[in-house]
């Protein structure tokens, strides 16, 4: 017979040691550095950067997501949930976790590809060599890949040739190689492939488009880019299997704990400044209505955070994740935007300066809410897997 100890679940200890190294990284080497940076910033100086990328190399943790055969720390998706709730907390965290001192991997559908596509692309940017990218939005739409792609590829003796643009690709202007999705049977919906550009090629052109968060997108341009067979990744007119399953499902769940972990951050502040804030002779703490809004944040983190590692641990059970990560995804988004908010209210008029983070993450977390798939489109996604469980994708 089960005693209740058996049935409680906790951390493995593992990863709670490694979570609280990561912790305590981020409370010591990132916050303290952030105080000499500007605001909005998403680059530490290099000498700052090169001082610590050898700390977290030798803390094991290393492009986290990235197998070791490779370079990285081989760590599971429920492993880098965990990991990443905590390294993003600091100003910049939602879209330049510990500014790449821990690394920066190639998107994770670098590694179906050739030794060649590895070797040329993947190991240097494992390497902090070269920096990637991908591209599946376009001016005709992004939430339906499969219909909205009209960028073109076709065949050319043994190369392509893409024409076509893509928009709000995010690492673009900074990247020198990307993963580009392009139609290559116009008569198929999935007839879709994918292949690794490099941003030097001629045909190549990017334009930055500013918006609310200083991690800004770009518009890339394909005027008759010749892309060499050996960089089509996958198989061709194939590619909607690592487009809609391996790379944008998967990548909802360190989405969503990163809102998840800027969330906690925000609460945590709106939690200390209420104990230290005085009006009419007592700390705001004892006020009812700032106490039911920290009640509110607490009880939203706590079930994101079990949304999350739903998902995560059933991808890394090899089952049928999509439906967890988009519920993971819809509810982090939300409830980010929702903690942001009432952090900054409790702080009153400090909140919307610039000497917090609150500021920079009410504007960030507005996005989250249309990035990795817009909240409708989720909703879509989990309306139809409760409809029909099991059901092919659409």
């Amino acid at each position: 017979m089960m005693n209740v100890e058996d049935q409680r679940y906790e951390l493995p200890q593992e990863i709670r040691m490694t979570r609280n190294v990561v912790r305590d990284y981020i409370s010591s080497e990132i916050v303290p550095r952030e105080q000499e940076m500007e605001h909005d910033s998403i680059f530490m100086d290099d000498d700052m950067f090169n001082s610590l990328t050898p700390v977290t190399k030798e803390m094991g943790l290393w492009c986290m997501g990235v197998p070791e055969e490779h370079g990285g720390a081989g760590l599971s998706i429920f492993a880098q949930a965990v990991l990443e709730e905590e390294m993003v907390q600091h100003a910049a965290g939602l879209y330049r976790p510990a500014y790449g001192t821990m690394g920066s991997g190639p998107p994770e559908i670098l590694w179906e590809g050739s030794d060649y596509q590895k070797e040329t692309y993947g190991i240097p940017t494992v390497n902090g060599e070269r920096h990637g990218w991908f591209a599946i939005t376009e001016p005709s739409g992004g939430s339906d890949p499969a219909r909205a792609i009209q960028t073109r590829a076709v065949r050319d003796g043994d190369d392509w040739i893409i024409n076509g643009s893509k928009i709000f690709i995010s690492g673009a202007p900074w990247g020198d190689w990307g993963i580009v999705f392009a139609r290559t049977d116009p008569d198929s919906r999935r007839g879709i492939t994918a292949f690794i550009v490099e941003n030097d090629w001629d045909g190549f052109d990017l334009e930055p488009i500013p918006v609310i968060r200083a991690y800004y997108p770009a518009q890339l341009f394909f005027d008759n880019l010749r892309v060499p067979s050996r960089n089509v990744l996958g198989e061709v007119d194939n590619g909607w299997d690592l487009l809609a399953n391996k790379l944008l499902a998967r990548a909802r769940i360190p989405y969503s704990a990163a809102n998840l972990g800027v969330a906690v951050a925000a609460h945590k502040m709106a939690v200390e400044y209420s104990k230290t804030r005085e009006t009419f002779g007592a700390p705001i703490a004892t006020r009812q209505a700032v106490q039911w809004m920290m009640v509110d944040s607490e009880v939203e983190i706590r079930a994101c955070r079990w949304l999350i590692w739903e998902a995560a641990w059933q991808y890394d059970a090899g089952e049928d994740f999509r439906q967890a990560a988009s519920i993971a995804k819809v509810f982090s988004a939300d409830i980010l935007g929702k903690v942001v908010d009432r952090a900054i209210q409790i702080h009153g008029g400090y909140g919307v300066t610039k000497a917090l983070p609150l500021e920079r993450w009410y504007r960030e977390a507005r996005v989250r809410r249309i990035g990795e798939g817009p909240t409708e489109i989720q909703k879509m996604v989990i309306a139809r897997e409760i409809l029909n469980p099991g059901g092919p994708p659409g």
